[in-house]
């Protein structure tokens, strides 16, 4: 079991996360074959989007390591340098897309959670996003989207909390009509469908 200081977070630009695609890519895999995204991902895939992080201007990977071993990781981009699928969608909501930091996925092996680092994550991609000047100049807000899962799926298991409370507590909300999508293949499904996503934001 995962202790307060046995954990060391170091935070990845560029060249400095070829070593570790690998691993925060299986990592990703096995965190997000859980509910709510049942994601059956593959390595090759996941190390390609990986891959764009090292490339992205500003970008960045939060990893969590224990003696070695990735537990943990996040990852952060300028919106319109990384995810610019989103800019119109951004733009519809009257939200400047290229003063828009997008805080992207995070995952952590369930024995590491409730010791402070899903904080510590957030904090460290705030932190670099408030030191970046975008094309519009500094970045003015951070947002992230999460899947929008049905309250009546069955599939979801007994007892399950989603993150709502948490992001709230970091000063985050979710922004009325402000829905993209991704696509991916679930662990019971033949092909990839189309997953609604919301944004959450918050001003820096």
């Amino acid at each position: 079991m995962a202790g307060p200081g046995s954990v060391e977070i170091v935070s990845l630009r560029g060249s400095e996360l070829t070593d570790c695609l690998a691993d925060v890519a299986r990592l990703r895999i096995d965190v997000f074959r859980a509910w709510p995204y049942l994601y059956d991902g593959t390595v090759d895939y996941e190390r390609r989007y990986l891959k764009e992080f090292a490339e992205t201007k500003d970008a960045l990977v939060v990893v969590a390591r224990d003696g070695g071993i990735v537990v943990g990781a996040a990852t952060a981009a300028p919106l319109s340098g990384h995810t610019p699928e989103f800019a119109a969608l951004f733009a519809a909501h009257g939200l400047d897309p290229e003063r828009t930091f997008y805080c992207g996925e995070s995952v952590l092996l369930p024995d590491y959670r409730g010791y402070g680092i899903g904080h510590a994550f957030f904090d460290r991609r705030e932190e670099h996003a408030l030191t970046c000047l975008g094309p519009a100049g500094r970045f003015t807000q951070v947002a992230f989207c999460g899947v929008a899962r049905s309250p009546e799926d069955r599939r979801a298991p007994k007892g399950y909390r989603p993150l709502d409370n948490f992001w709230r507590k970091r000063g985050y909300n979710p922004v009325e009509g402000l829905v993209g999508t991704y696509s991916w293949k679930e662990i019971d499904g033949e092909f990839e469908t189309e997953k609604a996503m919301q944004f959450w934001m918050k001003a820096l």
